[in-house]
């Protein structure tokens, strides 16, 4: 081990798993920054147009980038294994074969998303006098998108080696970049959605540049050679795990997308006030997903030391800290909705309604705290075949079918339609519940 801070297999669970968790929360937090610094800039200085071109386009970039991160979950997971086991000159191979598997992702992404830019927009269902706009917006993320996965796996790489500190330091330095190009781009020069897309991709261009040079200057327990630069068969390991992170988080985000366009056809103010609540969403998410990423690394640095017990303490304690934090966050979107969406936009209508999806959005902020705690904890394990599985069974068969239903209603509302996210999550913890059970009957009979 590098330090007693990264060593996760001894010590207080509470004040260690809270201390790793603190800075990767403060990452996701100025990660979810970018967004919302673009929608606020652009509901105030641009057009309604803008407002849902940015908000649409957001949609697309956030199921780019959560697949990537759930992808980059397999590195994490497997630099946590090796430094618990006591064997960490596996690492700078892990390194090396994701690097040529990310690059080769990031080609695939730029092809898609800049040649296609435009019948993604229309099949977004975004309103037709945001279309162009959209597709501007698209194109241009698609454009920076090499730096978006970098950045993501840079990340993974220094969460896996118990550090979550610089992460935070490289996305603040991209946040600042990121506000000051928003205020140049779109309030100064009037470019619209397009310069609030320029900025996002400058921003993580820099932080990218950032990353990388605080990796070569890092007292790391491992060499990093140019033989480790190829597909070796470090690769199939991290790609066994991280693939069905991958594959669930792509459908899970393809629903969202679908629920966008569900909304879509609602109208323009719909479209809008979704889109804002969306950015407050992400917000309410932010500490469960943190603790989803946070676990990840604790338990399999625990499993990979032998320590199965501390492992399973780990995800109660998590559930616990989720839970505290998770009913002020209801209580706050529950109540205060209405103020909460007029910080993104001053249209009266466009707060209207994204106060009405929060209502029925509020209850998930409770329920999450327990799934990803939960979720956390078997992707430690090496179980993502399972969290795949139950992740689609929540999108696939209830989320989506629910909010689809409610959104073809007479007097379709977009409180109904939010309710569809608090019930999948309910669903898919009785079914962890079930599988941890399993899995404790299955390790008793073993013992």
């Amino acid at each position: 081990m590098t330090n007693d801070k990264a060593d996760f297999t001894q010590g207080s669970i509470l004040k260690k798993l809270v201390a790793f968790m603190m800075p990767v929360l403060g990452a996701l937090i100025l990660q979810a920054a970018y967004g919302a610094v673009d929608l606020l800039v652009v509901g105030r200085f641009g057009s309604t147009s803008g407002l849902s071109a940015v908000s649409t386009g957001s949609q697309v970039l956030n199921l780019v980038t959560f697949v990537v991160i759930q992808f980059a979950m397999g590195i994490t997971v497997l630099i946590a294994r090796y430094l618990g086991e006591k064997r960490p000159e596996r690492i700078g191979a892990v390194i090396g074969g994701a690097a040529i598997v990310f690059t080769m992702i990031s080609i695939g992404l730029f092809v898609v998303m800049v040649c296609f830019a435009r019948p993604i927009s229309v099949l977004m269902q975004a309103p037709v006098e945001a279309v162009d706009l959209t597709s501007s917006y698209v194109r241009i993320c698609g454009s920076g998108i090499f730096f978006i996965v970098a950045y993501n796996l840079l990340s993974a790489i220094f969460r896996g080696l118990g550090d979550s500190n610089s992460p935070l330091l490289f996305v603040l330095v991209a946040c600042i970049v990121n506000v000051i190009g928003d205020l140049v781009l779109v309030a100064g020069l009037h470019m619209d959605a397009a310069g609030a897309a320029i900025a996002t991709v400058t921003a993580q261009a820099l932080s990218v540049v950032f990353a990388v040079i605080l990796l070569i200057k890092k007292d790391l327990p491992f060499k990093i050679t140019k033989k480790d630069f190829c597909l070796n068969p470090q690769c199939k390991k991290f790609l066994k795990i991280g693939l069905p992170l991958a594959l669930q988080e792509f459908l899970t985000q393809v629903s969202f997308l679908a629920l966008c366009a569900f909304v879509n056809r609602l109208g323009l103010e719909a479209s809008s006030g979704y889109g804002v609540a969306c950015k407050i969403v992400n917000f309410a998410m932010l500490v469960p997903s943190a603790l989803m990423q946070s676990m990840a690394s604790f338990v399999s640095q625990n499993v990979g030391a032998g320590k199965t017990k501390r492992a399973k303490q780990s995800m109660f304690t998590g559930i616990g800290v989720g839970l505290a934090v998770g009913c002020l966050v209801f209580l706050l979107v529950m109540f205060k909705g209405d103020m909460l969406a007029g910080f993104f936009s001053i249209d009266a209508a466009v707060i209207r309604n994204g106060y009405d999806y929060l209502k029925g959005f509020a209850p998930e902020t409770i329920v999450t705290a327990i799934m990803f705690s939960m979720v956390g904890y078997f992707n430690g394990n090496n179980k993502t075949v399972w969290v795949m599985a139950q992740g689609l069974i929540q999108t696939l068969l209830v989320r989506l079918p629910l909010a689809y239903f409610m959104s073809i209603q007479p007097n379709a509302s977009l409180t109904k339609i939010g309710l569809a996210a608090p019930v999948a999550t309910v669903t898919g913890i009785i079914l962890n519940v079930g599988f941890f059970i399993y899995l404790n009957r299955k390790e008793q009979k073993s013992a």
